[in-house]
């Protein structure tokens, strides 16, 4: 079997770290990993499958090496940049960025939905917004069986979804709010310790931020329905890591709500928590440190003629980013 040379691109941030995680949990046939990242993290020492590596600065000639393929996890401007150059030196990207999202000729892919779309890359692939990742695995069945009309987000984001600093801004006001000390917000306008913040991204003209557009625009890509009826509302709740989302679904056609249940239940990568006798639902802390898609609270909803609420949580870390990216990456090696 092929041995691939991988690089790993932000590999000292949120989700770089993450990324090392699963990577270690994984067979990969990889001969040889390369971490990269900026100026101010460069030469930190990491411990990567017992061996110890040196991040190196992320330059133009770092792609000069020719590695088969290159995880992306800086930012958008550093993908815009270094993307291409990694292209042309015949490197596949897989890129966690909002920056080819939306771009036509760039796949947006989530593997449990639209997988066959990787094979159709110029060099890039997206890896979509994680709470957008986990809407649609378990969107994607229902829109197959019964044919999606409309769609209603709304969201409750982990502070871990915004980075270091989103995680330092809750850990602070935790530490902080007994003794009732003053301390400088990292992230955030306002405290997110006891606060919603409905409030993610920048917001547009439109009255929406881009954290809702972003739900929107790539529902749609990855479920290869462009007139998809769609609107959201993202919130940033004080959870360390997890998104939660309740969901509420307008359907062509009619349902049936044991069927439906059970189309949830035996589609891939979704594990259905719904006992409210004995108060089985998703939660946060119980998503947080594995790769699915938990669904639960599934009822129909009596205003619609035919609708169904349904509440949505993985860990936005993993499967929300870094698994979903090296999910995309195993699947080009392994086909």
């Amino acid at each position: 079997m092929k041995k691939y040379k991988v690089a790993v691109v932000g590999a000292t941030g949120v989700v770089g770290e993450m990324m090392r995680k699963v990577l270690e949990e994984k067979n990969l046939p990889v001969s040889e990993y390369t971490f990269f990242a900026s100026n101010k993290s460069a030469g930190k020492k990491i411990i990567f499958m017992n061996k110890e590596y040196e991040v190196r600065e992320l330059k133009e000639n770092s792609f000069d090496e020719k590695f088969d393929f290159a995880l992306f996890s800086a930012g958008g401007e550093t993908s815009k940049r270094f993307s291409p150059i990694a292209v042309k030196n015949g490197c596949t990207v897989i890129d966690n960025s909002s920056a080819f999202r939306m771009d036509e000729n760039v796949p947006l892919v989530v593997p449990e939905v639209n997988i066959e779309d990787a094979k159709m890359n110029n060099g890039i692939i997206a890896n979509p917004n994680c709470s957008t990742i986990q809407a649609v695995v378990a969107l994607k069945p229902l829109d197959d069986k019964y044919k999606i009309k409309r769609v209603v987000y709304s969201t409750y984001q982990a502070v871990s979804g915004a980075g270091k600093h989103g995680i330092n801004d809750l850990q602070n006001g935790i530490e902080n709010f007994n003794n009732e000390n003053k301390y400088e917000l990292e992230k955030f306008k306002y405290d997110i310790f006891n606060n919603c913040l409905p409030h993610i991204d920048v917001f547009l003209d439109n009255g929406y931020t881009k954290e809702e557009e972003k739900m929107i625009n790539e529902t749609r890509k990855i479920l290869h329905r462009p007139d998809l009826r769609i609107t959201a509302t993202t919130v940033r709740v004080p959870v360390m890591n997890s998104h939660s989302e309740s969901i509420n679904i307008e359907f062509e056609d009619q349902f049936d709500e044991k069927e439906l249940v059970e189309t949830l239940r035996n589609s891939a990568g979704l594990i259905v928590q719904d006992d409210i006798k004995n108060e089985v639902y998703p939660i946060a802390t119980k998503a947080t440190g594995t790769d699915e898609v938990y669904v639960g609270r599934i009822r129909r909803d009596y205003s619609l003629d035919s609708g169904v609420n349904i509440w949505v949580v993985a860990d936005n870390l993993r499967k929300g980013a870094a698994s979903n990216a090296i999910q995309i990456m195993e699947y080009l090696m392994l086909d």
